[in-house]
């Protein structure tokens, strides 16, 4: 037994010797020039594969947010930060590195994280790989699926940035959705049941083809953001071939393989559920609208909001004023609803004592809420 043992540890030490010998000659590599194979990556361990990233993007001086990488890369004599680090600043060669990198890191993670859907391109997700994840994990888990073939999110400007920020993202005007693969579409079905399961919502944008024939309640609307329940209402119409007048609702239903665009739809034939479906969830977001200029807002309408959601709806109260935003995609996305009517002259005065409250309350969350983009660095 002794010797059993000794011979394991053995083995172990020379294993780990092996190791710290790879990676000791990879991090004096030029990653500009020298091309990296599989194999040597797969003899590291996680923190090493971690700060190997760190080293190709370090030479260009990005600056990470993760605290090891981050120590790694200030102690290195050669590192000078840059925070205007752009990904055009990498060449073929390093992003092929980083490609190398990422499949062994996604290979090696326990559970799915940010990053590794390229990994799972070709393979199916299985349940004990989903594991827990904070709301904007699943939402870039899930819509990491599509930007891996270029679609973009300009609807949710936190989103688009984290995609833009990484280094393997080409966005594609002519992305079409129905080019994602079988097993592609799968793992976006088994990444959406897992959010909703987690998050404890009844259904999501998307799902409104179970809903044809099933009448919507207050209830199943519960948890749901404004944004989500205006593209839940919007799906409806869209189901049916609606073409929209706002550009980023036209593009987000054209992303989506079953739209299929009807110029002959009108909004006045749609009937039965459909049209009660429309109707519920129209009067529950004039029941949040309503609370938002005439009730004190309470913290479960805030609880769980990431800091872009909060702050997106404290400018909607503004917004119902005819405010003028600076931010064009703001000014973009309030102009894109009837119920805005721009007014150069708008002043604070013309908000009520409980807007202001609420305004107040809103802005007090956001300084304590979290920001999609920094709970995750991919």
């Amino acid at each position: 037994m002794k010797a059993f043992l000794l011979f394991a540890l053995i083995v172990l030490f020379s294993i780990t010797a092996v190791a710290q010998d790879t990676m000791d000659t990879m991090k004096g590599l030029d990653f500009s020039r020298t091309s990296i194979k599989q194999g040597q990556t797969q003899k590291l361990a996680m923190e090493d594969l971690k700060l190997l990233r760190g080293i190709i993007f370090g030479r260009h001086g990005r600056v990470f947010k993760d605290s090891e990488i981050k120590v790694y890369l200030e102690e290195q004599p050669w590192y000078k930060p840059n925070p205007d680090f752009k990904n055009s600043m990498l060449n073929d060669v390093e992003r092929r590195n980083l490609d190398v990198i990422r499949i062994a890191e996604a290979s090696k993670h326990e559970t799915i994280q940010p990053g590794d859907m390229r990994y799972w391109r070709d393979r199916q997700i299985t349940p004990r790989k989903l594991g827990k994840h904070s709301g904007a994990e699943w939402k870039v888990l899930i819509a990491e699926v599509e930007a891996i073939h270029g679609k973009r999110f300009d609807d949710e400007p936190w989103l688009q940035q984290y995609f833009d920020e990484r280094y393997w993202y080409f966005p594609d005007e002519k992305y079409d959705a129905k080019k994602l693969s079988v097993v592609e579409q799968k793992n976006l079905a088994i990444l959406t049941g897992a959010q909703k399961k987690q998050r404890k919502v009844a259904l999501l944008p998307g799902d409104m083809e179970y809903f044809e024939n099933k009448a919507l309640t207050d209830q199943m609307l519960r948890g749901l953001s404004l944004h989500e329940l205006r593209l839940l209402r919007n799906e409806v119409y869209a189901r049916h071939g609606r073409m929209f007048r706002a550009e980023w609702l036209q593009q987000y239903f054209f992303f989506q393989p079953w739209y299929a665009p009807d110029e002959n739809f009108k909004d006045e034939e749609l009937s039965g559920n459909d049209k009660l479906n429309v109707e519920t969830i129209v009067k529950y977001e004039n029941m949040i609208h309503q609370e938002l200029s005439s009730k004190p807002i309470t913290r479960t309408l805030l609880e769980g909001l990431f800091l872009e959601d909060a702050s997106q709806m404290r400018q909607e109260i503004y917004a119902r004023h005819g405010k003028v935003f600076k931010e064009p995609w703001l000014q973009k996305y309030f102009s894109s609803f009837d119920w805005y009517k721009a007014d150069p002259n708008f002043s604070e005065a013309a908000l009520t004592d409980v807007e202001k409250k609420n305004i107040a309350t809103i802005a007090a969350y956001e300084k304590r809420a979290v920001t999609a983009m920094s709970t995750i660095e991919g």
